[in-house]
């Protein structure tokens, strides 16, 4: 099982990724989780200790040149297009419980569409977690899907786009769905969160009646709690849990 999760930045996107990351992990199942979000918090919010202390991928100079043959944070030149990224997953994640963690990092780029050492080896990292390995990869990714190129795309399961009730969040949704159609990334579902009443889960079915829903989170002061005081969701005791739990099995379900 290969996913991506994206939506708005604030709708709980990395916490729902870090209970799906947990419960798989309970279940058993090896999972690779990815943080693609340069608003790094799932190694955080999965409970990980010393979380602020990951070292992003694109900030491994060192290994970035030993890689490609260029420096990061230059354009143009020679490099290798096709890094050596196979052992990266197991030496260079964070590890817990049945949980390998992964921070990428953001690149800084000097223009739209900017071809760079650090991009190079991160987009052929994650072609390598979807085309290639065994567990179960779960990306956590910001309201966009930059790090997906059209061949790691079509291997991907599903998309996820958590949204709230509220129409910037639907929106971002669709945006979201149109930059996956133009790479062939055609499964996409929408997990609902932050849902007070049946009033909130009809809201967001009516405006978005061609999404595939699911599941709905609910509004849940436990989780904004875990968030303050830098605990994982999935150690609180919220009713999230088994709504999770049901994705999944739909997900499973669906395969």
């Amino acid at each position: 099982m290969k996913l991506a999760v994206s939506g708005k930045g604030g709708v709980g996107k990395t916490t729902f990724s870090s209970l799906l990351a947990r419960t798989l992990s309970d279940q058993g199942k090896k999972v690779l989780a990815i943080d693609a979000d340069p608003d790094a918090n799932l190694a955080a919010a999965l409970g990980i200790a010393d979380a602020d202390k990951i070292t992003p991928i694109a900030e491994m100079k060192e290994l970035i040149f030993e890689r490609t043959g260029a420096q990061p944070g230059t354009i143009g030149g020679f490099f290798k297009l096709n890094p050596k990224v196979d052992d990266i997953p197991d030496t260079l994640s964070v590890k817990m419980n049945n949980i390998k963690l992964m921070r990428l990092g953001s690149v800084k780029k000097g223009g739209s569409g900017c071809l760079c050492p650090e991009s190079t080896l991160l987009r052929a990292l994650v072609m390598h977690v979807v085309l290639g390995r065994d567990e179960v990869v779960i990306m956590d990714m910001e309201a966009g899907i930059e790090h997906l190129g059209r061949a790691t795309a079509q291997a991907v399961d599903k998309l996820i786009v958590v949204v709230e009730p509220g129409r910037r969040s639907i929106d971002t949704a669709e945006h979201i769905r149109r930059l996956a159609a133009e790479i062939q990334l055609n499964h996409v579902a929408v997990v609902g969160n932050k849902i007070r009443s049946p009033r909130d889960e009809e809201f967001l079915r009516k405006h978005r009646p061609d999404f595939e829903f699911l599941g709905f989170l609910p509004y849940d002061d436990t989780l904004i709690e875990a968030d303050l005081s830098g605990a994982s969701p999935y150690d609180t005791a919220t009713t999230a849990k088994q709504v999770v739990a049901g994705i999944i099995d739909k997900l499973y379900a669906d395969e």
